[in-house]
């Protein structure tokens, strides 16, 4: 449906932007031999940082395994399928949730005492890292796709294995591994089929 208000079309993206955040993007499950610049993944981070989150409680944590060392660490937490595109892909990035995000909220939410709404609710405060957490996971995939990486989300992989391996001693659990690099279209599944718009959603 297209809409006549003017005011939507001053802002909006044109359709090879749309194409490459969403119609043409894809999860990737091999890599080309192409290494990723250290400036695009802190630009990705930069941009996924303005994503809106609950009294902007921020609790995205990223590991970014592209040593050998870092991957072969992961590579025992993963699921049998994830491994070889893992081991293969220029860079692979731990996205955590920090259950202990709170305690930054005196700075990064000044204008009221929200730290006191999470303080002493250990389940409050983890429910809000993870769901928020989650919401960054995607502004980040959207992130590199915009500054034309590619990406292969993945969730399965061992998480208490990833947290002993790479957070151990904090309050970060995992949540995505995402495969970063150029991808190799010849690996490419056929896409998968998706909803219809009433299949999953309704006005009321």
């Amino acid at each position: 449906m297209t809409t006549s208000n003017p005011a939507f079309h001053a802002t909006r993206l044109d359709g090879a932007s749309l194409d490459l955040l969403f119609r043409e993007a894809r999860s990737h499950n091999g890599w080309a031999d192409a290494p990723v610049p250290e400036a695009l993944l802190r630009e990705a981070v930069e941009l996924t940082e303005l994503a809106p989150t609950s009294v902007n409680i921020s609790p995205l944590r990223i590991v970014f395994a592209r040593s050998p060392e870092a991957k072969e660490k992961l590579k025992g937490a993963l699921a049998p399928g994830n491994v070889e595109k893992t081991m293969t892909a220029p860079v692979t990035a731990i996205l955590g949730y920090d259950r202990d995000a709170f305690e930054h909220l005196p700075r990064l939410f000044p204008h009221a005492d929200a730290r006191a709404w999470f303080a002493g609710n250990e389940a409050f405060a983890t429910d809000t890292a993870y769901r928020n957490g989650t919401l960054q996971v995607a502004y980040f995939i959207l992130a590199l796709r915009s500054l034309g990486l590619d990406t292969g989300p993945m969730t399965g992989f061992d998480a208490d294995k990833v947290d002993a391996a790479f957070f151990e001693g904090t309050k970060v659990r995992s949540n995505v591994l995402v495969n970063i690099g150029v991808g190799d279209p010849s690996k490419l599944f056929a896409r998968a089929p998706r909803f219809a718009f009433d299949e999953i959603a309704r006005f009321v």
